[in-house]
């Protein structure tokens, strides 16, 4: 995340796109990060969020091309293999036949229909696409968590979200964190307008138009604490969503339906417990704590008007996921009541 070794053996105009940019002085008592590097923030930032977003971009074709697709078609293939030799032996056709010694095995049995053909790569397809959320979602958790547990913050005492504001410098890897997730909620916009439409494919586009500001925002008038527990609540449950699809495309109905009820409950707890939590500390604590004021040479941005688009477009954000949460109940009726889990947030193409 140090800057210096860049600026040693790459041209200038390029630093700033593989590395932080504005590091500045350690604060004589941190409160947090005491052996990082810490920065300040400013518009070469924006630089190193086209990196992110080009190795996201990367990053995703790989794990879909490389590593997803290759094992869903091995996977599905294999289990249709099998189902066409248990019919064929009901039917007393004795199976697929063996190819001669010397061939390798098809990879498809020969008698597969166009059908059958199409909802294969469709499985194959759909399930290589999740692969990369849950890559990315469980690697960024993780670390989400341990910028947060570096924090002198606390769920069961949100005030010390506000204390101290404004919280500057930044250190290295709430910077880090902060942009890689900015650059990879903007790449999502991107991806949404690539792939085919899905149900929600409007509320999933409002979610990110709201989500990147707000990210943009906190980041440029230091809301970096509040924003950090947002994101690492926002992608716990998005695990889970996905890892519940993938298991549905390679037909594990039952850990499909456990996986997708445990999704429901950390949708419920982070989202509409904690979440609304942090939107009441928000309202309150914010202004118990700090009295409004404009003063950038010293990074204070807490007026009236700031307050109010920051608390709006996080309640904006909260009706979105009562939404969702409505479209989750309904498909948790669909297990109870044994019809299995689906998605009708995005699971079908409009």
């Amino acid at each position: 995340m140090n800057n210096t070794w860049a600026r040693e053996w790459l041209p200038s105009f390029v630093v700033p796109f593989v590395s932080l940019s504005y590091p500045t002085d350690t604060p004589s008592q941190p409160d947090s990060f005491p052996n990082s590097t810490y920065y300040n923030d400013g518009l070469l930032d924006a630089c190193f969020v086209v990196t992110c977003i080009a190795v996201f971009a990367i990053l995703r074709d790989i794990t879909r091309l490389w590593f997803a697709e290759p094992f869903a078609r091995w996977h599905l293939t294999r289990q249709l293999r099998k189902s066409k030799t248990r019919k064929n032996s009901v039917n007393g056709k004795g199976g697929l036949e063996t190819p001669p010694k010397g061939e390798k095995t098809p990879l498809l049995p020969p008698n597969i229909t166009k059908a059958e053909e199409r909802i294969l790569q469709r499985n194959v397809q759909r399930f290589a696409e999740q692969s990369w959320s849950v890559v990315y979602y469980t690697v960024q958790w993780g670390f989400g968590l341990y910028v947060n547990h570096n924090l002198p913050t606390s769920i069961f005492d949100m005030k010390y979200l506000w204390i101290n504001y404004p919280h500057i410098p930044l250190a290295g890897p709430v910077k880090f964190y902060y942009l890689t997730q900015t650059a990879f909620y903007t790449h999502q916009i991107l991806i949404l307008n690539a792939e085919a439409r899905r149900k929600d494919h409007w509320q999933m586009m409002l979610h990110h138009v709201i989500t990147v500001p707000l990210m943009v925002v906190s980041y440029s008038y230091y809301w970096t604490r509040v924003g950090c527990l947002i994101m690492v609540l926002m992608d716990w449950c998005d695990i889970w969503l996905p890892a519940a699809k993938m298991l549905k495309y390679l037909s594990f109905s039952t850990l499909c339906d456990a996986a997708f009820t445990f999704f429901m409950l950390s949708w419920l707890v982070t989202r509409h417990i904690i979440f609304v939590m942090v939107i009441n500390s928000a309202i309150y604590d914010s202004k118990a704590i700090l009295p409004y004021g404009w003063d950038p040479a010293r990074g204070y941005y807490f007026t009236r008007g700031v307050y109010i688009a920051c608390v709006g477009m996080l309640v904006a954000l909260q009706l979105i996921q009562i939404v969702w949460f409505w479209m989750i109940c309904r498909v948790a009726y669909k297990v109870i009541s044994g019809q299995g889990a689906e998605d009708t947030r995005s699971d079908d193409e409009m």
